[in-house]
């Protein structure tokens, strides 16, 4: 169901023709030129978003502006135009970030879109992990062999699993899929070279690592899979002096492994997974997204950029409909 609740439409003087029978003071319509639009709206996973959500039309040369409320979607949008047929469009639901974009109507009159729709981190309760019977092997392995995480001391394994918080434990499924995703050409993964976690935090972890993932990260270069930049930022783990740090090709959510050496000859790595503004420029979102990167922000990057599922899904409020 879709209710159309405010429309004000003034054409170019020129084009100007009042509706037959008298329409209200400051309304005009060029009633040869309506048109209509099938709005669809989804999450990153391509399913409908099952919220209401708001609709706000703009058109781009008239001075039409049209706001509407479906209470699902598919929906039907009426009383566009054709010519001028650009609209600026902004779609939003409750426990989803608010997205604007520009469509055209077709001159046939008949318009579709499908927008979609990324979480508002901030709305999120809860989130549903895969459990550590069921990890990634290399995932599962390295929390095993993680018995001094920082702040989980003396846990490994399921039980270091069970006692990440939901912000971390998303941090963790996220740099997992992404390193088990990122393949060298010998065949092996990044994650297969990471050997014992330091500290998980929600946006990166540190880990020790071998010299060998040092060595195919930088070979990785000339075959344009991994890319120098600047370490400035990325503070050495106690002991270590940083040395050099790299990230994937990927436009949006690439991984960044920053690599530090002791006196040993040994290897630590700041591993995380870049936002870059990534999230407004994917979904072209409204609200500027500030702050720490959010795991949460990262789960739809990797679904809507690179079809990467980091095994979690989320839970959110239940929203009650209303006209």
């Amino acid at each position: 169901m879709l209710m159309l609740y405010t429309i004000v439409a003034t054409p170019f003087s020129q084009r100007n023709t009042q509706v037959p029978g008298g329409a209200e003071k400051g309304i005009c319509r060029n009633m040869e030129n309506e048109a209509h639009l099938l709005l669809t709206v989804v999450t990153v996973r391509g399913v409908p978003v099952k919220e209401p959500v708001d609709v706000f039309l703009a058109n781009q040369t008239l001075t039409q502006n049209l706001r509407a409320r479906a209470q699902s979607t598919p929906a039907t949008i009426k009383g566009l135009s054709t010519f001028p047929s650009t609209y600026r469009i902004e779609v939003s639901a409750p426990c989803y970030q608010t997205v604007s974009q520009f469509i055209n109507i077709p001159p046939n009159g008949a318009g579709t879109v499908t927008i979609t729709l990324p979480v508002d981190a901030s709305r999120i309760q809860h989130i549903t992990a895969p459990s550590y019977d069921n990890l990634i092997p290399d995932a599962r392995q390295l929390l095993a062999d993680s018995t001094n995480v920082l702040t989980f001391e003396k846990k490994a394994g399921a039980e270091l699993y069970t006692a990440l918080d939901d912000v971390r434990r998303a941090g963790f499924l996220n740099l997992t899929a992404k390193a088990n995703n990122t393949r060298f050409q010998n065949g092996r993964t990044v994650l297969s070279y990471i050997t014992e976690l330091l500290e998980l935090r929600g946006d990166r972890f540190f880990a020790k690592t071998t010299p060998d993932l040092r060595s195919e990260t930088t070979n990785a270069m000339s075959a344009q899979e991994f890319h120098e930049v600047s370490e400035a930022l990325h503070d050495p783990t106690p002991g270590y002096v940083r040395d050099r740090s790299f990230k994937t090709m990927d436009h949006y959510g690439n991984l960044q492994l920053s690599f530090f050496k002791n006196t040993n000859g040994e290897y630590t790595v700041d591993m995380d997974i870049d936002d870059a503004q990534g999230f407004e420029h994917i979904f072209q979102v409204v609200r500027n997204i500030t702050g720490p990167t959010n795991p949460y922000n990262i789960h739809e990057i990797l679904l809507a950029a690179q079809h990467l599922d980091a095994g979690y899904d989320f839970i959110l409020p239940e929203v009650i409909a209303t006209a």
